[in-house]
């Protein structure tokens, strides 16, 4: 399955209210601890999967990347990342991320953010950006949490006055294609156990540096909208190096 549900109309324009959509990086709840596991930039090539509006590829760029691309299979998600983008250094593709050529050691860093729980096959995408990757480059990626993921509906289990009671965890050990609603549309993703993300990882070729389970960035910790996200893990950021 290649998901592309931003190509919808009505589903993309409310995902372009968000504050992530609205504001870019400093609007995401992760992006405090995602930061942090950036490679210097300078002078590096960047591949960037599912790019979504361009925010980690400007970003990169801005830090002195001298070959940025990013990849999204969203004619309207690529749309908005060339109207945000100046720098000459970073060129877009539409294309599935499960479709990524084959280049051997042509990146410095291989990045994404919240996409790779919308492919099956984790273990390609980890094969090829081994090969992709010189010696020693970084795979950075965050995804949403196992514990996000595995019942499915991705909503709160409530009392009769609609209050949170707690967050549902069930089928953790199946991994398959989930179904939820995101947005007011049926959206499909794939969970998997957190051992899965690591142990693929390592059998891969790659040496895990870091894996988080962020909570949000303090300044935004007062805001209505993230108190339940200090109740469960949503985000899992792990980064790898080619070993």
């Amino acid at each position: 399955m290649k998901e592309n549900k931003y190509d919808n109309k009505h589903f993309f324009e409310q995902y372009r209210q968000m504050p992530r959509s609205k504001e870019g990086l400093k609007a995401a709840g992760e992006w405090h601890e995602f930061e942090k596991l950036l490679p210097d930039f300078s002078q590096k090539t960047v591949l960037d999967l599912g790019c979504g509006f361009g925010w980690h590829c400007i970003y990169a760029a801005e830090h002195g990347a001298k070959k940025v691309v990013g990849i999204d299979l969203s004619e309207r998600m690529l749309s908005e990342a060339r109207k945000k983008t100046t720098s000459p250094v970073i060129s877009y593709q539409q294309k599935a991320i499960e479709d990524i050529d084959i280049e051997p050691e042509n990146y410095d860093v291989i990045l994404s953010s919240l996409a790779l729980h919308y492919i099956r096959d984790f273990t390609t995408i980890c094969q090829k950006a081994h090969t992709n990757l010189k010696q020693n480059g970084t795979f950075l990626f965050s995804v949403e949490h196992p514990v996000f993921t595995a019942e499915g509906t991705q909503t709160w289990c409530t009392d009769e006055k609609g209050d949170h009671l707690h967050w549902p965890v069930d089928r953790y050990f199946e991994e398959s294609l989930r179904t939820t609603t995101f947005l007011g549309e049926e959206v499909q993703k794939y969970h998997r156990r957190l051992t899965t993300y690591i142990q693929t990882l390592l059998q891969n070729g790659f040496q895990i540096k870091s894996v988080i389970e962020p909570e949000p960035a303090p300044e935004l910790k007062n805001l209505p909208e993230m108190q339940d996200e200090y109740r469960r893990p949503m985000m899992l950021i792990i980064s790898a190096i080619k070993a």
